[in-house]
């Protein structure tokens, strides 16, 4: 017994290790991606919403890629899904291909991060002892936002001082990125080792539709709308419109990981005290403000009537961190389906339904962004994303309260 929970102690230290690097090596490139494509490919509003294509389409795939590698254990199909991801960076950070080339190797990256996501949990969860879940996984999270955070902070540093680029040959952001996935990739060997048992969750892909869940459905069609905005045409109106670097979008997602240590517990709290359905209202009460101030924003920047420095730059700075803060509340959908679940055995593969239609949804709304951004200004996005959030306003006021 003495020796199993040595054994547990020192899987749950490697554990701990992989959570750490995996989030510095993501931190120094998902945030800072939408950087790469326009300095490297000087790529337009058009060319990024296509962009998102590739990057999302694994998020749709991925439910079947597990299935058909389901003969593997977790820690087995981990190593794969990190050596996509290693090949998939390490070739953007030595090499600048063409346009196409470089999307296969974007769709190589986030397949390995996609495949990764599930089993990060999975393989969390097994390691967790008797009767410490909660303090585990408050651990697990602790450690991946840290981590994030130093990542925020060394792409500030390494891009302020000039030893990062992404108009020079070699991107030794990426290039650091891809030694930190490798030494994961080791220690998955080494996590293997000290697991006697082999990990393995249940990979069936299984899709549970029904009526009574109609409110939860439109739920994740709206975020995957607003996701997009988020990812893609937020950071886009840094770039493109006011000349931002990727110094400037690391600082504020590192400010945006700090403020989430706070928020990300007080929504627990909140959900506790005022209920789902006040939350749901809040949810969407903030979505339509952000959207339509940073939509007003953007058209002062896009027609040059508001400067880019000064009062309207902080402006947009806080609502791009409130955005991220808003993007917070999705737990808000998880706990909402749980309570009212026909079967508690239709939550799991109801919420693998929604990560597909978010995921379609989202590769859908990024093509078209980039269409309206070309051809009729970048604030239609946002006042068009506003509009819809009224979508998450209906849905609060028809649910109840819980």
């Amino acid at each position: 017994m003495i020796r199993r929970l040595k054994t547990i102690d020192k899987g749950m230290l490697i554990y701990l290790c992989i959570l750490a690097l995996t989030a510095l090596g993501l931190g120094l490139s998902n945030d800072v991606i939408s950087n790469y494509f326009k300095d490297a490919y000087n790529a337009t509003a058009f060319e990024r919403g296509f962009i998102e294509f590739p990057r999302e389409l694994p998020g749709v795939l991925v439910i079947f890629v597990v299935a058909g590698l389901s003969f593997l254990p977790d820690i087995r199909l981990s190593m794969i899904a990190q050596l996509l991801s290693i090949i998939g960076i390490a070739t953007l950070g030595f090499f600048t291909p063409s346009f196409s080339v470089m999307l296969i190797f974007i769709f190589i990256n986030s397949m390995g991060m996609h495949l990764f996501m599930p089993l990060q949990d999975s393989i969390g969860m097994s390691l967790i002892e008797e009767g410490h879940l909660g303090k585990r996984m408050g651990q697990f999270k602790g450690v991946t936002t840290m981590f994030a955070m130093l990542g925020s902070l060394v792409t500030f540093i390494g891009f302020r001082v000039g030893f990062f680029s992404f108009t020079t040959k070699t991107k030794w952001i990426f290039i650091i990125s891809a030694l930190l996935l490798f030494i994961v990739f080791l220690l998955m060997f080494a996590l293997e080792r000290n697991v006697h048992e082999n990990i393995r969750s249940n990979k069936k892909v299984k899709f549970i539709f029904r009526k009574e869940y109609k409110y939860y459905y439109i739920l994740v069609v709206m975020f995957g709308v607003q996701k997009q905005m988020m990812i893609v045409y937020g950071p886009w109106v840094l770039i493109e419109l006011m000349g931002k670097g990727a110094d400037t979008l690391a600082i504020l997602g590192m400010i945006g990981s700090f403020v989430g240590i706070f928020f990300i517990p007080a929504i627990g709290r909140w959900l506790d005290r005022f209920g789902i359905k006040a939350i749901l209202y809040a949810d969407a009460l903030s979505f339509i403000g952000v959207y339509l101030v940073y939509g007003l924003l953007s058209a002062g920047f896009f027609s040059g009537k508001l400067a880019v420095v000064g009062l309207p730059v902080f402006f947009a700075y806080a609502l791009f961190i409130l955005d991220r803060m808003s993007t917070q509340l999705g737990m808000v959908r998880s706990i909402y389906l749980r309570t009212i679940a026909v079967d508690p055995s239709d939550v799991t593969p109801t919420l693998s339904l929604g990560l597909s239609i978010d995921h379609v949804v989202s590769i859908t709304c990024a093509f078209l962004g980039g269409i309206v951004w070309t051809y009729w200004g970048p604030q239609y996005i946002f006042f068009l994303a506003a509009a819809l959030s009224f979508v998450n306003l209906y849905v609060a006021f028809k649910v109840q309260n819980i």
